[in-house]
């Protein structure tokens, strides 16, 4: 079974039910505007071959109830991966999206491709088993990864906090072990990936930002994740907020990621610490011989007012930085992600205030700043958007 060399309307059909995460037949019909009777005939096809599956019935609006129809298990899984700079997620998930393994570890990705994707072909075999499946089985794998990305080649490009990967082939080393197709993206266009399809592309200009070791924008534009000429649209955390500010490891001086990501974060903690200025601070780094933003979020919690003004700071600096991409971009929806969510509401109200003092009137009339839903899962998720969408591309394409 396979959606390979599919009439155009079979592809249209299959990427609608899809990115609906489960569809009626009447719904199907409207929304590709397909007389009933076509819809009916269509789908009663895509089931008996077994690329669709029926998996119960709607809500009543009225009438009968609508049996929901989504992607066949029967097809198949994919492999999702969110590679971060300091750890790794994988995922099998069915055509739906449930995710039927998973697995997060710890992981530099300065060790270089070779230790890091080692790694990873292990964990992935080691999922497959998990779940008494082989190699042929899946059907796509799409991974994300922290820098800019050659998209049709599916290679990094020049990716500041990875050295050694620029060029480097991932699709080439994972074809050794799968005849599947491998599609590799940044990592916070998977996030915002993953958000169009929770949102059923309900919103059509969004973005995502990710704050952890560097600082990245997905970004939404009607209806589609624009990447730039070369990859790396998005980089905004090698935006400049302080001429005279730290040097960033880009090269440049005032970097929001060198002021305000997770390492700015750990810095400034260690200072208040050293200085005397917090003692539950300073008794975690005797403790520990480090501070990580998390600590910093568990002693805001405990109402540590040194914990406060670090993240206060860094929040004014992400919104300053934020506030000049609202006004360039005008969207309707800012999603944050990355680990610095788990600083919690003060972060967050400190971006927005600095958002909403910094950008024009009408650029934040409507503007709606909040953590992603997702939180954690978004870029697991992200991924297997990627793997199935650009799947049922190119079969269109093949044809």
């Amino acid at each position: 079974m396979s959606w390979q060399n599919r009439s155009v309307d079979d592809l249209d059909l299959l990427t609608t039910i899809f990115w609906s995460a489960g569809a009626s037949r009447h719904a199907l019909a409207e929304r590709l505007d397909y007389s009933k009777s076509k819809a009916n005939a269509m789908v009663a096809a895509l089931l008996d071959e077994g690329l669709l599956d029926e998996v119960g019935l709607q809500d009543s609006s009225g009438g009968r109830r609508a049996e929901t129809l989504q992607l066949s298990a029967s097809l198949g899984v994919l492999l999702g991966v969110d590679l971060g700079a300091t750890s790794m997620q994988l995922a099998i998930l069915k055509p739906d999206l449930t995710v039927l393994a998973r697995h997060t570890e710890a992981v530099d990705v300065r060790q270089g491709p070779g230790v890091v994707l080692a790694r990873m072909r292990v964990l992935m075999r080691e999922l497959l088993a998990r779940c008494g499946l082989a190699a042929r089985q899946v059907i796509s794998i799409g991974i994300g990864v922290p820098g800019p990305v050659d998209f049709d080649r599916g290679q990094l490009v020049n990716p500041p906090l990875m050295p050694d990967w620029g060029g480097f082939s991932i699709r080439d080393y994972l074809r050794e072990d799968y005849a599947a197709p491998v599609f590799v993206d940044n990592d916070v266009n998977l996030m915002a990936l993953g958000e169009l399809w929770r949102l059923q592309r309900s919103l059509q200009n969004f973005l995502v930002i990710k704050i952890g070791t560097g600082i990245g924008c997905g970004i939404v534009c009607h209806g589609q994740v624009y990447r730039g000429a070369n990859g790396s649209a998005g980089d905004v955390g090698h935006i400049c907020v302080d001429r005279s500010g730290p040097l960033c490891h880009c090269g440049n001086r005032g970097c929001v990621e060198a002021m305000a990501g997770a390492q700015a974060i750990s810095r400034m903690a260690v200072e208040a610490a050293t200085a005397g200025r917090s003692p539950l601070l300073a008794e975690r780094l005797k403790a520990q011989g480090t501070l990580s933003a998390e600590d910093v979020a568990q002693a805001s919690r405990a109402g540590d007012v040194e914990a406060n003004a670090i993240i206060q700071r860094a929040g004014n600096l992400v919104g300053e930085m934020l506030a000049s991409v609202v006004n360039f971009f005008n969207p309707s929806n800012v999603f944050i992600a990355g680990r610095i969510a788990s600083m919690g509401p003060l972060f967050l109200a400190s971006v927005r205030q600095s958002v909403y003092q910094r950008s024009l009137a009408l650029s934040t009339r409507q503007l709606e700043i909040q953590y992603i839903p997702l939180a954690d899962d978004a870029g697991l998720v992200g991924a297997g958007v990627l793997a199935m969408q650009e799947s049922l591309k190119a079969a269109g394409v093949l044809r």
